[in-house]
């Protein structure tokens, strides 16, 4: 059977696969754009996010603005989603059984997209779509094939709300990932 991105949205809706479906406020579905090249993707919601059921609404949100801007992109262009589809409590990383519960909604969105580019927001993100053992501070901005798709990590923009430092290679990754989509397009 052959998904829509309205099935998803609604599977996601009445989600009930693990246990964040009882401490939710709004379950938080990918946003963008359904055409788009560019697919981040991050760990889980966070609070805000659970309270309006859309992804990077935060200061986040306003970090990984300021990054795409600087880099001569907008929301308009990529496809922004989460492994997670519901905000763990206390911003706690995601346990294995959530992940796995959710992890057919980002493989059913990835299918759909059919991205030429993946960027891991952080290092659950990383660990989890690129490689178990991941170290994002040493290998954040590197590429790697997969599927005839480019895929590559940054540093999530909650760690720059930790670590402003982080900024200037966050976007230089931001950079490069535009740099890579005009090298795809030829």
């Amino acid at each position: 059977m052959q998904y829509t991105w309205n099935d998803i949205e609604q599977y996601i809706a009445v989600c009930t696969q693990c246990p964040l479906s009882q401490t939710r406020n709004r379950p938080v579905m990918g946003r963008g754009s359904h055409e788009a090249a560019i697919m981040l993707i991050a760990e889980a919601p966070g609070g805000q996010e659970d309270q309006q059921g859309l992804p990077f609404v935060g200061r986040s949100g306003e970090i990984l603005d300021r990054l795409l801007q600087d880099c001569g992109l907008d929301r308009d262009q990529i496809y922004i989603t989460n492994i997670l589809k519901c905000h763990p409590p206390g911003n706690r990383d995601p346990k294995e059984v959530e992940k796995e519960a959710c992890f057919p909604y980002l493989k059913y969105e990835t299918f759909l997209l059919n991205p030429k580019i993946i960027v891991c927001l952080g290092r659950v993100a990383a660990q989890r779509i690129i490689s178990p053992d991941y170290k994002i501070t040493r290998q954040h901005g590197t590429w790697i094939c997969r599927k005839h798709c480019a895929l590559t990590a940054t540093y999530h923009p909650s760690a720059i709300l930790r670590d402003p430092s982080k900024y200037d290679e966050a976007k230089q990754d931001f950079c490069e990932i535009v740099r890579k989509w005009d090298e795809l397009q030829g």
